[in-house]
């Protein structure tokens, strides 16, 4: 949380304007940030200065996780995160690789969990990994990617939180995520939660002991329009006590999250929390 708060305060101070081209608005922006998740140790990094919806973070995980290219289907695991992306994008209603209401393309998950071969088929990034961590080994070519500028144009969106390497060193598995853009307010949130989660998850489903989560963003911003909620409201209160992340301990395997995992089998616990604030979200 410390650390979240201290990103948003260096932006707010030393930051600087940049035009974004995709949404018309501005954005205060510095270049490169380092976040650390101590997942061995429990600390969830779930924002306490205002109220975060962290089930329909990790509800946006799964989906990704199954290779999900519909926002339907986020919705029905608990998450309207890409309804707006999906069905208010002026530039992916026009595309015509859209197949209709509801149609994210090949975006994220669908990417990863399907990675599509100049030679044709596709490579499931993730069942490599996990098939390979259960057997102990660490292939350090391996890297669950979103990340594929060949099918940018068949996409609702291009991925900001788009690398995860899982590494194995002496029994504990550690997480190097890549994010190339985080809207910090919003979108950052999420993603800190999906960091720390997606770790826990692959540490349990492999057999290992989860160690750090290492985030990097290449680009944290604020738009315009949340400025002023973030510097006088959300930097004015004091951060609370960090809360903890309960995963039901039969989740056992890639096929219990592809198939019966919901987010019924997710708890927090000790979660206190601000008044929410409304950010305005970009399209």
């Amino acid at each position: 949380m410390k650390q979240y708060l201290a990103l948003c305060k260096r932006i707010v101070e030393q930051g600087k304007w940049v035009e974004n081209e995709r949404t018309g608005k501005r954005c205060l922006t510095v270049i490169n940030a380092d976040l650390t998740y101590d997942v061995a140790n429990g600390e969830f990094p779930l924002v306490t200065t205002r109220r975060s919806f962290w089930k329909a973070a990790i509800a946006e995980l799964l989906g990704y996780i199954r290779g999900y290219d519909n926002a339907a289907d986020f919705r029905a695991l608990g998450t309207k995160s890409w309804d707006a992306n999906a069905n208010e994008n002026a530039a992916w209603l026009a595309n015509p690789h859209r197949k209709g209401t509801d149609d994210m393309g090949l975006v994220y998950g669908a990417v990863g969990r399907n990675f599509p071969k100049p030679d044709g088929g596709s490579v499931d990034l993730l069942r490599q990994i996990v098939d390979d961590l259960k057997k102990g080994v660490d292939n350090r070519g391996e890297i669950y990617t979103f990340y594929h500028p060949g099918v940018f144009h068949m996409g609702c969106l291009r991925p900001c939180l788009y690398s995860h390497h899982f590494s194995l060193l002496d029994g504990v598995l550690y997480l190097n995520s890549t994010q190339r853009s985080a809207d910090v307010p919003l979108g950052l949130n999420w993603n800190m939660i999906q960091c720390y989660t997606f770790l826990a998850l692959m540490a349990q489903i492999t057999g290992h002991q989860a160690g750090q989560a290492f985030h990097k963003i290449v680009n944290a911003h604020i738009y315009e329009d949340q400025l002023e909620l973030m510097r006088d409201v959300q930097l004015q209160r004091e951060p609370l006590a960090s809360p903890k992340l309960i995963i039901n301990p039969e989740i056992k395997s890639l096929e219990d999250l592809e198939t019966w995992v919901t987010l019924d089998d997710f708890k927090v616990e000790g979660y206190e929390f601000h008044p929410s604030i409304q950010y305005p979200f970009s399209v």
